[in-house]
């Protein structure tokens, strides 16, 4: 008997009164296979099947393959499965097991999901971006369309207080779980060692483990290369009843399944995850887990439009997971491999992968949905509006939206080939050039990891050699090939030229004629100098290693960089030639006239140019440039110099500190003129001031006054003068200027007997803001500063006056200063 099924009663009542709900349970008590299995027979159900979402391939096959046991049965009859490349469902089957992507596609064919009265969401708390958009378009479905569709939310380390504000006000069931007491030992890298290495360590460490521990250990990595590695240094190092088993998501099936299957008796096995191993599988046998506190993410960065990805600490609640993998069975030991101080550091749940994913997939998913901005639907956390709008305008790009946002029939047909736009995008292309075939490979080959590894270099043309089997490829898993041609021929349409293509030798430029298709904005041309650097079209840098065979090229398309933010490095692209750039791509080149500016001329130089994107394609000179066009040349150099590079006078100063003073205590009436806003308005404030100015040197005669007093209307200008007044009448009659730019201004210095008599302090802004008075000696020295003269009279100048008197005994010091007539000069005889 598992925890969760003392649970199960109240769940499949919960299920007969309402519609949806939540169930939180700990890795080990069962919900992934009872739960399903305990809902056969609802009444509810009326002969429709029960749909469950597993976040990984390997989840799906293997919690399908369980539960069809418990049944008697193989896969594909009372209990399935569907995955992309692996589909075993019959007439018979109740219960579907599928990965999240196949929940997206049975909805868009079918919104009411006719075949199904239940949707179950398991792991959800891994929270991936095709699991937020399931759920939300279930959501939909559920509310407007089939009122009687159950919804299950199940995981075991789930925040459920943002799902259930999403939901409503939905029941939340929780199991306790049956969890083994586990033993945490942290064992952090030696401080000794100056340079850690992650793999060393953990090899230590299973080592360790190995002579301390009885049972089979799981050690969590951050990725494939890291298990190689390890796989590699343990060979040799461990006795011989110890199987290495590797377990990673591009792993084909039979060693997956090989994985987590219990260890041969008499032996033990260290099995090398990922954090496939998180959730979902039981891996017999295992009383020991070893983990590097690590995971890889991919994380998109708007601005590029790259992915990279990234290797950083776990989160508190994945930790968890790990540790509890450990405890199954009996009584484990988990050894963490970072400090006991560091794991209070952790956050407390990973971050959703729709905040940190490319939502290009998911922007096409909504606009085939009909959905033209996500506020169309509820979401637990709405997509950032940065990673949305690329993804709009990389759709738009290729003619995938059109300009209101709705998916075009080129749009339908890209979603319709289940891959990412830009690739589905190449293919649909490549079929129209008669290079359907070689479009398939390259999609396939990047849909993929790289067949090659970084060591044969960045060109894609090799790839292609090695999936047809015209160079060398003893090193690449057969197996691996197998899917890779199979999912080729299935982006593959047959032609009428198809068997003459079948025979055709793809060329280096064919493969980067089709890759610059799909990455418009990657194409780059080498920079001047010995190291292979490269400007991209979409504005970024990025680089080749110096002995890549692709460094000779100048023209090149990336297909795969590690997204860094200063220089990206290349690691798959292909030759392009700039002819063929100028035909494919002839809609997104633009042919403008511009300017900028010549530092050592100290001048604009204009030209016209053909552009794709930041890359300048032709250019040539303009030998008589209009006015616009310099303005436009001066204008940029202001921006990339900075506003201090402008001739400011004092005066415009005082003017720029005095509406400043007032846009802060009136914003929605005064214009914000702060360095930012300053610089994003030129067009507006400067421009009109710059004609005859050709050179740096003119700027010496704008008027930076005028120019900054244009952005007010002419009310707000005599405003400006009654509400910071650039002076003010002291008692003796004389103007005295007021300094907006001094600290804690605006500022009047005035000679303290100057002031006898002036009992109330001014004030500016409209009473707001009170002046603050500088009483200075007669020798023009600070006697005194502050803002309430009233107070100063009365307690603060006594002091004053007998501490200066005797210095100055020619001028007044009246013990009533507030009855004394003021005056700047000397005692009046």
């Amino acid at each position: 008997m598992l925890p969760i099924d003392h649970i199960l009663p109240e769940l499949k009542h919960t299920l007969e009164q309402t519609t949806t709900a939540l169930l939180q349970a700990p890795p080990g008590a069962g919900k992934t296979t009872r739960v399903p299995l305990a809902l056969l027979g609802a009444p509810w159900l009326h002969g429709k099947k029960i749909l469950m979402l597993e976040p990984r391939r390997l989840a799906a096959r293997s919690a399908a393959r369980f539960m069809a046991s418990q049944l008697g049965e193989k896969s594909g009859q009372t209990i399935g499965y569907r995955t992309r490349l692996d589909t075993k469902v019959s007439g018979t089957t109740r219960i579907e097991v599928v990965t999240e992507g196949i929940l997206t596609r049975l909805i868009q064919s079918d919104p009411m999901l006719d075949e199904y009265a239940a949707v179950l969401f398991d792991e959800f708390h891994e929270r991936s971006l095709q699991a937020d958009l399931g759920l939300a378009l279930v959501r939909e479905t559920q509310e407007a369309l089939r009122e009687d569709l159950r919804v299950l939310v199940m995981s075991a380390t789930l925040d459920t207080a943002p799902i259930a504000r999403m939901l409503g006000d939905v029941p939340v069931l929780s199991s306790e779980g049956r969890a083994f007491p586990v033993d945490v030992v942290y064992r952090p890298e030696p401080s000794t060692h100056r340079n850690p290495r992650l793999v060393d360590h953990i090899v230590a460490v299973v080592i360790e483990a190995l002579a301390q521990q009885p049972g089979s250990i799981l050690v969590f990595l951050p990725g494939a290369g890291e298990i190689h590695r390890v796989a590699q240094r343990l060979s040799g190092r461990v006795a011989s009843n110890v199987v290495i088993a590797p377990l990673f998501g591009n792993l084909k099936a039979a060693e997956q399944d090989q994985a987590i299957a219990p260890a041969a008796a008499g032996t033990r096995k260290v099995v090398l995850a990922t954090a496939i191993a998180e959730t979902s599988l039981t891996i017999e046998g295992v009383r020991v887990v070893v983990d590097s506190g690590q995971q890889r993410r991919a994380v998109f960065d708007p601005n590029s439009g790259m992915t990279r990805l990234i290797t950083g600490r776990v989160s508190k609640a994945s930790a968890e997971q790990r540790k509890g993998r450990a405890g199954r069975v009996e009584p484990g030991v988990c050894y963490r491999l970072w400090s006991e101080s560091e794991q209070f550091g952790l956050a407390e749940f990973t971050p959703p992968e729709i905040r940190e994913a490319d939502l290009a997939p998911l922007a096409l998913e909504l606009a085939q949905w009909g959905a033209r901005t996500p506020d169309n639907l509820v979401w637990i956390d709405p997509p950032p509006p940065a990673h949305w709008q690329q993804a709009v305008e990389l759709l738009q790009w290729l003619d995938m939206l059109d300009g209101d946002g709705a998916i075009t029939e080129h749009g339908k047909s890209a979603r319709a080939l289940g891959i990412h736009p830009r690739l589905a995008h190449m293919v649909l292309l490549g079929r129209l050039l008669e290079l359907g075939r070689l479009a398939a490979e390259l999609a396939a080959l990047l849909e993929d990891r790289d067949i090659l590894g970084p060591g044969a270099g960045a060109d894609m043309h090799e790839r292609i050699r090695a999936l047809r089997g015209e160079r060398g490829s003893q090193r690449i898993d057969p197996h691996r090939l197998q899917a890779l041609r199979q999912q080729a021929k299935r982006l593959s349409v047959s032609q009428a030229n198809g068997n003459r293509e079948q025979e055709t030798i793809a060329t280096a430029t064919e493969v980067g004629r089709l890759l610059a298709l799909a990455y418009p904005d990657r194409i780059g041309k080498r920079r001047p100098g010995d190291t292979p650097r490269y400007q991209l079209s979409n504005g970024k840098g990025a680089l080749l290693r110096d002995d890549d065979g692709l460094a000779r090229h100048e023209w090149l398309v990336a297909a795969d960089l590690d997204g860094k933010a200063r220089e990206a490095r290349i690691y798959l692209a292909a030759p392009v030639d700039i002819a063929t750039l100028e035909t494919d791509l002839a809609a997104h080149i633009r042919e403008q006239d511009e300017a900028e500016w010549d530092d050592k001329r100290g001048t604009v130089i204009a030209r016209k140019t053909r552009r794709l994107g930041a890359l300048i394609l032709v250019e040539k000179p303009l030998t008589k440039p209009s006015p616009e066009l310099i303005q436009q040349g001066i204008l940029a150099a202001v921006r990339r110099r900075g506003l201090d590079s402008l001739p400011w006078t004092p005066a415009a100063k005082q003017w720029r500190a005095r509406v400043s003073l007032l846009a802060k205590h009136y914003p929605e009436q005064w214009p914000d003129v702060s360095d930012k806003a300053l610089a994003e308005s030129l067009e507006q404030w400067l421009a009109p001031f710059l004609a005859g100015i050709h050179r740096w040197s003119d700027l010496a005669r704008l008027n930076m006054q005028n120019a900054l007093n244009s952005l007010l209307d002419y009310p707000q200008q005599q405003q400006l003068a009654e509400l910071a007044p650039t002076s003010l009448t002291i008692p003796t009659g004389s103007s005295v200027t007021l300094d907006y730019c001094a600290e804690n201004g605006p500022v009047l210095a005035a000679k303290l007997q100057a002031l006898f008599g002036w009992t109330k302090t001014p004030e500016v802004a409209g009473g707001k803001v009170p002046v603050l008075i500088h009483l200075l000696s007669p020798a023009q020295r600070p006697l005194a500063v502050t803002a309430d003269l009233a107070s100063f009279w009365v307690n603060v100048y006594p002091q004053v006056r007998k501490d200066t008197r005797g210095r100055y005994p020619k001028h007044p010091w009246p013990e009533d200063p507030l009855t004394a007539v003021a005056q700047q000069g000397v005692k009046r005889k």
